[in-house]
């Protein structure tokens, strides 16, 4: 690691222009999000070492909230302190957020043969980048046939019941069989010096309570104001587990019966999300600019909606980091998080087979050009852009030489 990332010195802009790279770039969802931040902050940047990654990652799978962008938020916050994390947010969340007001606009006119045809290369693009992330956590993180055994158990369990709730209770198993089956494994030292303190913890703690208390008061004594919408999105990013999936039908149950959308606008939200880079979650930009009622300020709208939904996550991960630091130095948590993180390789597999791999490989020639682009990423070196460019171009040139773009699945 770099001495600059040693001393945890790094730029809070340095992080918003990598973070709005990712941003823009990251299609796939969480899952695929995790293989670009492992790309892009472990191997190429080298920000964060592989063992302290995975260890986030099966802190925030663990937690309430964007998995992903609970993961970026804290690798931020490793980078350059609060002003990292923040930033690293903001890159990650902006390009989605403000996008979503133009696709939602333009997104019943992307229903041609080409359009369907790109969306669907960008699918392989995200079979290339968990591929790779699979494979290159699997190598530091499996290195002996026990670890390698958590893996395998864990992939098998989640691909015969795929859902949040097994995948909270393979990552504990896993911590678990670690503490039995790999004893004699420890913790690689800590390369950061930027640490989120116990003061700063708390006072994460407070706040995520304190808001989830007061809202709910402003909304009975506002309806229909910016604290109720607040109440509905702070709550919603609260209490769902497993992703943008999951909270858009809380949010839907929130925001339709009560008369703050219609279903049709809300399912116009929804669809545009779907083909937009970054997180879900930024689908709360358009809900909350469609549900700003005549003649008030509809960006604010947007903004009160995108930073309730996100923030419960990003203080629990605060907390909840602040903790994974401190088990850390304690005796015996060194076999358990090798056990864990043996399980996140694993959960990451089982991603890459279902939904990643089955959404998104129809024919053999989609295979083709998954396998091209892993290769180019992994033997040729070539640079992430130009994979994207290399799969794009060969999915929808196939798709028009064929005649069989407008038959595929967007």
């Amino acid at each position: 690691m770099d001495s600059a990332a040693a001393r945890g010195d790094g730029s809070a802009v340095a992080v918003l222009f990598a973070s709005f790279w990712q941003g823009c770039s990251a299609f796939g969802g969480p899952i695929a999000h995790l293989g670009y931040f492992e790309r892009n902050y472990v191997v190429r940047r080298r920000w964060i070492g592989t063992e302290e990654y995975a260890g986030i990652v099966a802190l925030c799978q663990l937690l309430p909230g964007p998995t992903s962008s609970q993961v970026g938020f804290l690798i931020g916050w490793h980078r350059a302190g609060w002003r990292g994390g923040i930033a690293a947010w903001i890159g990650f969340t902006l390009p989605a957020a403000v996008l979503m007001y133009a696709f939602a606009i333009l997104e019943a006119s992307w229903q041609g043969p080409i359009e369907r045809a790109v969306l669907h290369a960008l699918k392989l693009v995200a079979v290339v980048f968990v591929a790779q992330a699979v494979l290159s956590m699997s190598r530091k993180l499996c290195p002996d046939f026990p670890r390698a055994m958590i893996a395998m158990v864990v992939a098998l369990c989640l691909l015969v019941m795929p859902n949040s709730v097994m995948q909270l209770l393979a990552l504990a198993a896993s911590a678990a069989a670690g503490l039995i089956l790999c004893r004699g494994a420890g913790l690689a030292p800590l390369q950061r010096s930027v640490t989120i303190g116990a003061t700063t913890a708390a006072a994460a703690c407070v706040a995520f309570v304190a808001l989830l208390l007061l809202l709910p008061i402003l909304s009975a004594r506002w309806p229909h104001s910016p604290f109720a919408l607040a109440d509905i999105f702070y709550r919603s990013g609260a209490c769902v587990f497993g992703g943008g999936h999951v909270v858009l039908p809380l949010l839907r149950d929130a925001l339709v019966p009560s008369g703050w959308i219609s279903d049709a606008v809300f399912l116009n939200g929804y669809g545009a999300a779907q083909a937009l880079p970054g997180p879900l979650f930024s689908v709360a930009a358009y809900l909350g600019a469609v549900s700003a009622p005549p003649g008030s300020v509809a960006p604010v709208w947007a903004a009160i909606a995108l930073i309730s939904l996100f923030l419960p996550g990003l203080l629990l991960a605060v907390a909840g980091f602040w903790l994974w630091r401190h088990a850390a130095t304690l005796h015996g948590v060194g076999p358990a998080l090798a056990g864990m993180n043996a399980g996140v390789v694993g959960v990451l597999a089982a991603a890459f087979c279902n939904p990643v791999w089955t959404t998104s490989v129809l024919t053999p020639i989609d295979a083709l050009i998954g396998l091209g682009g892993l290769l180019l990423l992994t033997r040729a070196r070539m640079a992430p852009l130009m994979v994207v460019a290399t799969c794009v171009c060969a999915s929808v040139g196939w798709a028009l030489w064929t005649g069989t773009a407008a038959s595929v699945v967007g």
